[in-house]
Parts: structure tokens; C-alpha cells; sequence
């Protein structure tokens, strides 16, 4: 077998339903297979989808496993020549599985690879590419000297903003949102470090494949991430499990440093840690005292592009929400694409075309379900 594509799940269905039909296209024609590990849903996501993806391999959790070890579940159970890590908040094109396969196989020295990921607005997401977060690379990116300049070859290593968007690079760390590894390297370097709950096991996997000489690789191959629907980031568990892992990936594979580096260090993370946490807590006392405007519903504005059929539908939809299709708003302007009209890879293209100017909406016939960054209409 070619490809095994593992994408773990936890109460995303409709987000998880759009992901397999794209991931459907784009395995066609590939000697491939597909998993889905659900973390013990309790949003009937096996229930829904199994009977609308019969082809699918679905292995069910009675617990939250966490990323690691729920995709390390699936990976050995997988033969095939290449593993896919996949998040059930994507779309990914039609080629998008050929190509990259296409460029490993053209590459014996690439241990893994990543792709281009578009924001729902149609930005390059920056942790497309990323640099290893070593001492001082850290330090640039927490004190904002990374952002500030992000095409500095030092200062700007986090996120490798000096690498071209539009040809094939050798990065250091590939996001976990899509993951592509070479089965023999995964069998030299070891499965994911069941450590990591979430969040940073995709940092320490790179890293090993880096250390064993292989390498890793960015390939402009667009796919669409919403980031973050698969998890809740305004939250204290947030914040809580991606600092902790932080500070995992810093002991294992820096705590032989000297303790004066590790020390400030390890108070630059529980500093961002408390930082993050005191402003969440600030904006939810802001919005209780009425300090801060709600953003309404109705100050969304629909684009649709598809059969008139399909506009009714959406607004029928919008409108259970008491949202007004009719209303030109402020906030948000999402255009809808007909999924059963638009080929994946034009949609990324058309977005990626206007970057900025609108948030992408989707909607399917099949399911009746329009979904959005934010809202999912049903």
C-alpha cells in the first residue's frame, strides 16, 4: 500500500465530514487507505459517518486519547509506504495527495514534508514553515522580535518568513495539520511521543527525523486549515496543555544546557503562559461589564456562488441562526462555494487570489450543511 491518511477526531463531525469528501478526491486513483480515530466523541461523529463513508476505517476511542497516541494507534496498524497526519479541520485539493507523494518519491532524503496552509481568509498560514524552536530562537519569537522581522535569516527563523512561498524549501518543523512521513523513517526514529497530550509532538517528531539525517521539507501545495476547530483555544486547558508542552519538547532536548539559560527560559514560558491567561480572563470581564460590543450574527454578510437552488438553501439555513442573508454588515463577509460546482484546488486559488477581502463558507448539497469559520449551519 502507498499511503495510509490518519486524521483524529473529536466532536468536529461537520468539519470531519467535509475533510473525507475532499480527502476522497484526492485519493482516488492511489493504492491508499483511510483511518479515522475518534477520541470518544460525544457528538455521535462514528454514528454520522460511517454511514455516509463506508470506505473509511474508523477505530473508536472509549477515551480522549490525546493526538499522539490516538495517531500512533493507527499508525501501526498501517503497512503502508508513507503516513499521512491529517486534522479533521482541512480541505484538501485533488492533487494534493499525488503531488506530494510524487515529490517524496522524487526525494529519497525527505524523512517528511508539509504543504502551503491558507487561512480561512486566504492568507499563507506562517506555521506552514518553521524553524526549530531552539533558546534563542524562542526568545526572538516570544519578545516579538520574529514578527517585527520576519524576514531576518536569525530573528525571523521561527517561522522562516525568508523562504519563497512558491517553490519547494528544506524547512525544520512540519505542522501536524498535515504531515506527510516516510514509513522507514517513522520505523528509525520512533512514533510520537505519547508525552505530548496535544500540541508540540509534531516539533519533537521533526526534530528526531532532522537529527537521524534526513530531511524535512515545505512543498507549495495548497490545502485550507480553519485552525483550531478541532480544539478550543480560549480556554485554560488551552492554554495550559500547549505551554506544558513547551516545556516538555525544552527538557527533553534542551535541559542539558546551562542553568543560566534554562532558567530564564523556563520563566519566559510560565510568563507567556500567565500572560495569555490573564488577558483571556480580561476580555470575558470586559464583555460581563459591558465594556466590549458583542460581535453579532447579523453583521454577517453571505456572497453565494452557486445555483439559485443552493443560495435558498444557505439562507434557509442562516435564518434558523436568526441570521439575515440580506443584511450588508460590518464584521464578516463570507463567500459560500458550492461544493458540488467548485473542484478544491480552484477554491484555494480563487481565495488565495483575494487574500484579505473575504472568510470562506462552504455548503453541500449531500449533507445540507453550510458551514463557516465560526458558525456551522445545520
Amino acid at each position: 500500500m502507498k499511503l495510509t491518511v490518519i486524521i483524529v477526531n473529536y466532536n468536529v463531525k461537520y468539519y470531519l465530514e467535509q475533510c473525507l469528501t475532499s480527502v476522497r478526491r484526492s485519493i482516488e486513483g492511489i493504492d491508499g487507505e483511510v483511518v479515522v480515530v475518534d477520541n470518544h466523541s460525544r457528538d455521535g461523529s462514528v454514528e454520522y459517518l460511517k454511514e455516509r463513508f463506508p470506505d473509511v476505517r474508523f477505530i473508536e476511542s472509549n477515551h480522549n486519547l490525546g493526538f499522539a497516541r490516538a495517531n500512533n494507534l493507527a499508525i501501526r496498524q498501517s503497512g503502508a509506504e508513507y503516513v499521512l497526519l491529517l486534522n479533521p479541520d482541512t480541505l484538501v485539493g485533488e492533487h494534493t495527495f499525488r503531488d506530494v507523494l510524487e515529490f517524496m518519491d522524487e526525494h529519497p532524503k525527505a524523512g517528511a514534508a508539509g504543504v502551503q496552509m491558507l487561512k480561512t481568509n486566504g492568507e499563507k498560514a506562517k506555521e506552514s514553515r518553521r524553524g526549530l524552536p531552539t533558546p534563542m530562537t524562542a526568545f526572538y519569537k516570544m519578545t516579538g522580535l520574529c514578527e517585527r522581522f520576519p524576514k531576518h535569516q536569525k530573528l525571523g527563523h521561527y517561522y522562516m518568513g525568508y523562504l519563497p512561498w512558491d517553490k519547494p524549501a528544506k524547512i525544520e518543523v512540519i505542522s501536524g495539520a498535515f504531515m506527510m512521513i516516510r514509513r522507514s523513517v517513522l520505523d528509525t526514529v520512533g512514533l510520537l511521543d505519547e508525552d505530548f497530550f496535544m500540541y508540540g509532538e509534531d516539533i519533537d517528531l521533526s526534530y528526531r527525523i532532522l537529527k537521524t539525517g534526513y530531511e524535512n521539507w515545505y512543498v507549495p501545495e495548497k490545502i485550507l486549515h480553519y485552525k483550531g476547530e478541532s480544539t478550543e483555544k480560549s480556554s485554560f486547558r488551552y492554554v495550559h496543555v500547549f505551554y506544558k508542552a513547551m516545556l516538555i519538547f525544552f527538557r527533553k532536548h534542551y535541559g542539558s544546557i546551562g542553568l543560566w539559560l534554562s532558567i530564564p527560559i523556563r520563566a519566559a514560558i510560565y510568563g507567556k503562559a500567565f500572560t495569555d491567561l490573564a488577558r483571556m480572563k480580561m476580555r470575558k470581564l470586559k464583555k460581563r461589564l459591558g465594556f466590549v460590543e458583542h460581535k453579532k450574527d447579523d453583521e454577517a454578510t453571505f456572497i453565494f456562488d452557486g445555483s439559485e437552488q443552493m443560495r435558498q438553501e444557505c439562507i434557509l439555513l442562516a435564518r434558523r441562526k436568526g441570521l439575515s442573508c440580506e443584511i450588508r454588515g460590518n464584521e464578516f463577509v463570507y463567500h459560500v462555494y458550492d461544493m458540488d460546482s467548485w473542484c478544491y484546488a480552484d477554491i484555494f486559488n480563487d481565495l488565495a487570489n483575494h487574500e484579505g477581502a473575504y472568510l470562506i463558507g462552504t455548503y453541500s448539497s449531500a449533507s445540507r450543511v453550510l458551514i463557516t469559520d465560526k458558525e456551522v449551519y445545520v
